[in-house]
């Protein structure tokens, strides 16, 4: 029978997914088995997995550490916010509906069977499964039909590990007051608790420890520092980019303006590792810079909400002018779409039907299509000669002029566009700078250097790098009965 742990927060960003990548590359290292499994996740970073469906971007990194092909069953339910109260749900990768929150709760029990089929999937043939929750149990106004935390450890019989984020503050009140409204049946189910994100002297918090252990009776399995080599993951949620406001002062500035409903913002990483190149998050009340070199637009769950808020902030005016001084634009996905004429939603698949005015930066119009694109894809750079490798998930279809001079080829047809000049240009291509050859010429062409190293490589070398931390910081007792 394959062995499960289930890492489970006391809050929301506490660091669950990055401890279960490192665990996953730990149980690796030492030659098992392993996959990642995250029964209900809530993000917008999505992947398209390995048997070609979608799953959160994180499972996608975790199946990585695991050095395991991605699938759809590591995260069988995933919700892709499309506005303050909907969701997208994808259930096994394919589009299941949409839902606002209160429906989706009456939904839930019915995607139970689902998450259960799935776990059963990942778990053959494996020594070990390390599941991640979704938020905090502690939130017990949804523990009735919950499958992301309790509900599904339950269920399944498989033990919990709560998770507390020190850096935040309350840490011991958070995980005493977890044990405190927990019903008895869930409580049972925590074996110990792990605090993530320490900062000093460890040795400061053993009457920390004991205090907990006092209240709750529960074993500390580690102290674990804040962790650097994170920060060269990609990361799950658009929350940290609230902390990735002004780069590092490189040589090519780049700006992202930041929308409300940004996706697969993780395409800019490979950027944000050049150390020539300054990128900067645009949020709302900044402008964009007028030293910009490079504009990029990045993906989005609904492209005519953040087209609208995108004028809303008159930054359309601004990337007239960004153009007309002789930046240049790159949009991707949703971002290629507001680049066009028009967008139309004949079908109200984002809203209420209708057509907006796009930003007229490129002869193209899109139209919405019901049946969602999701697909790995093999490409090549048509501008710089050099492979590419991604993904498409999209919705729509982009149609005009400018198409003639696309500067993509993928699996063998063209795909995007590009104004006369060659200064600004749009794909469906997701991944396109993680691409060594490709970043390394789109550098070359503002005159500096980059992509010498390995984006994929530096992933690899960071996931390693959390392996060894975690192996010195948790408990060797624990890791050795749960790594035997």
């Amino acid at each position: 029978m394959t062995r499960a742990i289930m890492l489970q927060g006391t809050g929301s960003d506490v660091g669950k997914t990055i401890l279960v990548a490192g665990l996953c590359r730990l149980a690796s290292n030492r030659g098992l088995k392993v996959a990642p499994f995250k029964p209900q996740n809530m993000s917008n970073n999505a992947a398209v997995s390995d048997d070609g469906g979608e799953i959160g971007r994180a499972q996608w990194l975790q199946a990585l550490a695991a050095r395991t092909p991605s699938s759809v069953h590591m995260n069988p339910v995933l919700l892709k916010p499309q506005s303050e109260t909907g969701s997208q749900i994808i259930v096994q990768g394919k589009v299941f509906g949409k839902a606002k929150g209160r429906d989706y709760q009456r939904l839930k029990p019915q995607l139970l069977g689902a998450v259960m089929d799935s776990f059963a999937r990942v778990s053959e043939g494996r020594d070990l499964v390390i599941v991640e929750g979704a938020g905090s149990p502690a939130e017990i106004n949804l523990r009735a039909g919950d499958i992301a935390n309790m509900g599904f450890a339950t269920r399944a019989g498989v033990p919990v590990v709560l998770v507390g984020d020190i850096d935040r503050g309350g840490v011991i009140a958070s995980l005493v007051g977890t044990h405190t409204i927990l019903p008895e049946q869930d409580r049972d189910q925590i074996v110990g608790y792990i605090i993530n994100k320490f900062r000093g002297d460890v040795t400061l918090f053993d009457d920390g420890i004991a205090a907990i252990d006092a209240f709750t009776g529960w074993p500390c399995f580690g102290v674990v520092p804040w962790l650097k080599a994170a920060g060269r993951l990609p990361a799950e949620d658009s929350v940290v980019l609230e902390r990735l406001v002004k780069g590092n002062g490189g040589a090519l500035k780049i700006a992202v303006p930041v929308l409300s409903r940004i996706a697969n913002f993780d395409d800019l990483d490979p950027l944000a590792a050049e150390p020539e190149v300054d990128l900067v998050f645009i949020r709302a009340g900044d402008r964009l810079p007028v030293d910009a070199g490079l504009v990029v637009l990045p993906g989005s769950k609904s492209t005519i909400a953040d087209l609208e808020e995108f004028r809303g902030h008159g930054w359309d005016r601004e990337l007239h002018m960004h153009v007309r001084r002789g930046g240049r634009v790159i949009g991707i996905c949703g971002g290629y779409q507001m680049l066009g004429r028009s967008v139309a939603d004949p079908l109200g698949l984002e809203g209420t039907p209708r057509t907006v005015e796009g930003l007229g930066l490129l002869d193209v119009d899109t139209v919405m299509a019901a049946e969602k694109t999701v697909r790995n894809t093999r490409a090549q750079s048509l501008e710089h000669d050099v492979p590419l490798s991604g993904y498409e998930i999209h919705l729509g279809v982009t149609e005009g002029p400018d198409t003639l001079r696309a500067p993509i080829a993928i699996d063998g047809r063209s795909d995007g566009a590009s104004s006369a000049d060659r200064m600004v240009m749009g794909t469906y291509l997701h991944g396109l700078f993680s691409s060594d050859g490709y970043r390394r010429k789109l550098l070359e062409s503002f005159g500096i250097e980059g992509g010498g190293r390995s984006y994929r490589a530096m992933v690899d070398e960071a996931l390693d790098e959390l392996a060894s931390e975690l192996e010195q910081r948790l408990s060797g007792d624990w890791l050795g009965r749960l790594l035997r």
